[in-house]
């Protein structure tokens, strides 16, 4: 039960990050210990069902709690305490660090490995330096076309959130959707709230496709994913240090941070890293 519940919190954690743009859902799931678990998971769910959804269930209803009712306070405490609010996100990402660099410790530095380090942190600064805007408002209206376009987007979406460092909000908001998919989620929950059956299937047209989308993408990139970390462990190990360092750098390049009393927001801010680190910390240890 208890582990269970943990696992909530990890779902809700990866999926408050995967909404916001620059904050990696994958990036998460490594600081918080669980997303070697997940990976396996997702590509021995037929062969080891029961195991497999002992996992992903809590984490998946997590991550629905996030995505449905948390994402609105999320959304206040950014615009009104950016700065902690920041600070907390990254609390949970370095925290997370030490965890990952015990899977190194004791094997020798190798040039690949610094390659797969740099090229990743330079990935993840480069996206938030030329990726910063908005995007366009996208055409969701109903049709083949766009059913196609949405599930596409869902494919690149989920295949980018379970990349850890690489922000699948970000990669939406890049292409144009991010707003108007987040509207569609709001827009959808309202309508069902009300009990508006026009809505609601107005939202299915939308969130079916691209939730289908998510889905394949995620199956499919896991798979690319595990092949790697067999082959390849330490180089991905490496690259995975080189997208946690640069998370951080990241939201700091995504946001205009503002404050109105320079102690408090000081204070609050060491108070939300120590919170996080901490969180992360003991969320990701074994």
């Amino acid at each position: 039960m208890i582990e269970a519940l943990c696992n909530i919190f990890r779902g809700m954690v990866i999926g408050i990050a995967n909404i916001i743009p620059g904050v990696s859902g994958g990036t998460m799931a490594v600081a918080m210990g669980i997303y070697d678990k997940l990976i396996h998971a997702l590509t021995h769910i037929k062969s080891e069902f029961k195991k497999s959804m002992k996992l992903l269930v809590p984490v998946i209803i997590g991550a629905g709690i996030a995505l449905v009712a948390l994402s609105f306070v999320i959304t206040t405490a950014l615009e009104k305490y950016p700065i902690p609010t920041n600070l907390l996100f990254i609390g949970l990402i370095v925290g997370g660090l030490p965890a990952v660099c015990r899977k190194v410790k004791g094997n020798p530095l190798k040039p690949q490995h610094v390659i797969a380090a740099l090229a990743f942190f330079a990935l993840v600064v480069g996206m938030a330096l030329f990726g910063g805007g908005k995007g366009a408002d996208a055409d969701l209206s109903f049709g083949f076309v766009n059913v196609l376009i949405l599930f596409g987007c869902g494919i690149i979406a989920a295949a980018t959130m379970v990349i850890p460092g690489v922000s699948g909000s970000m990669i939406l908001m890049l292409l144009g959707y991010y707003e108007p998919v987040v509207a569609a989620i709001k827009d959808f929950m309202t309508a069902l709230a009300h009990l508006d059956m026009d809505g609601v299937v107005s939202g299915l047209g939308i969130l079916v496709p691209f939730g289908l989308g998510a889905l394949f993408g995620i199956v499919v990139i896991a798979k690319l994913i595990e092949w790697i970390f067999r082959k390849y462990p330490l180089v991905a190990f490496w690259a995975i240090i080189g997208l946690i360092v640069a998370s951080p750098v990241a939201i700091v390049l995504l946001n205009t941070f503002t404050y109105t009393n320079l102690a408090v927001t000081i204070i609050s801010s060491v108070l939300a890293f120590g919170v996080g680190f901490v969180v992360s910390m003991k969320l990701g240890g074994e």
